[in-house]
């Protein structure tokens, strides 16, 4: 879809891929096929934070050096259980500015492996400078927030109201509440807490003085902390027609669910009535009441690498439960997806070596004595 504006002039929002399991949006509302067996994460966080897991407070080496281009590195080791079937076994995780590679090597009381046997497992043979270990335990921390950049842990999640008809997104921001069903939806989603004084993510939401709403929609989900930004719950202004501060927030989510009222047969969704060069994925949710069944539409940028779980055929989901996991599971591997993309990518890649640079020029001086 080439997204345009109300004068037909074509956007940068960019084209969007539909995904709505079936051809025919006005088949018949029954539960869509599909097996539980698709429905995983993607890039499970226990693939990611290998720091955090395995690392962290148990007793490991941290070394660091510069490869033959003279770019700095790290390589951490410990030696850990396999699988927790008392088998040992080394992992090793080397920090390198293109980003981390992890690696699981066999142990052997015999023959203990050098860090260069370690390197070279990981394709790295040459050296400018041979690694060094660093023995402040302070290094933890850094490398914890190396671990940070390789994608999302926690995640902020839009979640905008519309009502039947509304097809711009000054409309959509400027809904002061919610219905009941969208309400349902929340409480699916989450739970609502308080954010004065809230202490778990926040996703950017302030939690000292109410300037971003009173409360908000929060939940975790296998292991990861989840902060919806509610169009309903941010702060609605009478003056700014345009709702600068709920735009603020759900502009700058990669991912957005736009709930919309009323029947199938109402004017549909595009990704290009919203104004936002940030948000990659748009999840679209209906309720219908006749059966208490909800359907779901999502768009992605293209740009985005596919990502799973299929949607059934068709997207319609009688059981809550299992559409709450459905919805969770594609949102989270659609963000993670978005981040793969090109853009995101460099940046990320760009923030990754200027860490490790820098790192390594605090570090220098203490190696040298």
């Amino acid at each position: 879809l080439i997204s345009s504006d109300a004068d037909g002039a074509i956007q940068r929002a960019g084209r969007f891929r539909v995904e709505n399991g079936s051809s025919d949006e006005n088949t018949e509302y029954t539960p869509g096929i599909w097996r539980r067996t698709d429905v995983h994460l993607e890039n499970p966080e226990y693939h990611t934070r290998w720091y955090f897991k395995y690392f962290l407070g148990k007793v490991h080496q941290n070394y660091i050096g510069t490869d033959a281009e003279r770019n700095p590195f790290f390589l951490s080791v410990v030696l850990s259980d396999q699988n927790n079937q008392r088998i040992p076994q080394y992992r090793a995780i080397l920090w390198r500015k293109t980003g981390t590679q992890k690696i699981c090597l066999p142990y052997s009381p015999t023959k203990t492996l050098s860090v260069k046997s370690i390197l070279s497992a990981m394709n790295l043979d040459r050296f400018e400078k041979s690694p060094r270990e660093i023995l402040n335990p302070e290094i933890q921390k850094d490398l914890l927030v190396l671990e940070e950049q390789e994608g999302s842990v926690n995640f902020k999640f839009g979640v905008l109201y519309a009502k039947d008809g509304q097809l711009t997104d000054d409309e959509m921001f400027s809904n002061e509440a919610g219905s009941e069903s969208f309400q349902k939806l929340l409480n699916l989603l989450g739970d609502t807490i308080t954010l004065k004084s809230w202490i778990g993510y926040r996703g950017g939401l302030d939690t000292k003085n109410d300037t971003t709403g009173t409360h908000s929609v929060y939940t975790v989900y296998q292991g990861h902390e989840i902060m919806f930004h509610v169009s309903t719950m941010l702060p609605y202004s009478k003056e700014n027609k345009q709702q600068v501060e709920r735009k603020r927030h759900i502009g700058n989510d990669i991912v957005t669910i736009v709930f919309q009222e009323g029947e199938e047969s109402s004017p549909s969704f595009k990704p290009s009535m919203i104004r936002s060069h940030f948000t990659h994925i748009f999840a679209l949710v209906r309720y219908n009441k006749q059966n208490d069944s909800y359907r779901l539409k999502i768009f992605s940028e293209e740009s985005v690498p596919l990502f799973g779980p299929p949607l059934p055929s068709p997207p319609v989901f009688t059981d809550h439960q299992e559409f709450r996991d459905f919805l969770l599971v594609k949102l989270i591997n659609g963000e993670k997806a978005t981040l793969e993309t090109p853009t995101f990518a460099q940046k990320r890649q760009r923030t990754l070596d200027m860490l490790i640079r820098s790192l390594y020029q605090d570090l220098m001086p203490d190696l040298h004595k």
